[in-house]
């Protein structure tokens, strides 16, 4: 296992333009399906905790550019803990062309979410659940040299 979460990805036509390129929300979307699917699979537990009260805020999110994708091309988004706090937490996304003969970094983003409890009208900060803290340990930035 490397120190980061992967989420592989093949493009559609559909997150396109009519130039070709990928619309730049669909970057942020990408960053939302790695996160979720780092819960479904790494942290179930909080998953179930989000079935109560618990809340995952998006608090900030955002990319930087430096190549162009387009349709069918392979990309592997690469999530990895940033910072991690009492009530927030903050990730940090590779995005990365699988290209026949290697890879190609294409852009980087952030993430930085807050944990809440309550009910919807009455939330307040809550502390990062520990299956998360868990969860995340493997994939600290630390070990980052890009």
């Amino acid at each position: 296992m490397g120190d980061y979460f992967e989420y592989l990805h093949t493009v559609g036509f559909e997150e396109t333009n009519l130039v070709g390129n990928v619309y730049y929300v669909n970057y942020l979307r990408w960053q939302g399906r790695c996160r979720e699917l780092f819960l479904k699979q790494q942290a179930p537990e909080v998953l179930a905790d989000l079935q109560t009260d618990l809340k995952l805020f998006t608090l900030q999110v955002d990319c930087e550019f430096f190549a162009e994708i387009t349709a069918f091309d392979e990309l592997s988004v690469r999530m990895r803990l940033l910072e991690l706090g009492q009530t927030q937490i903050r990730f940090g996304f590779d995005y990365v062309r699988l290209d026949p003969g290697g890879e190609t970094f294409v852009a980087r983003g952030n993430q930085r979410v807050a944990c809440m409890r309550g009910p919807n009208t009455r939330t307040v900060p809550a502390r990062v659940p520990e299956a998360l803290v868990r969860a995340l340990e493997p994939y600290t930035a630390s070990a980052r040299t890009q």
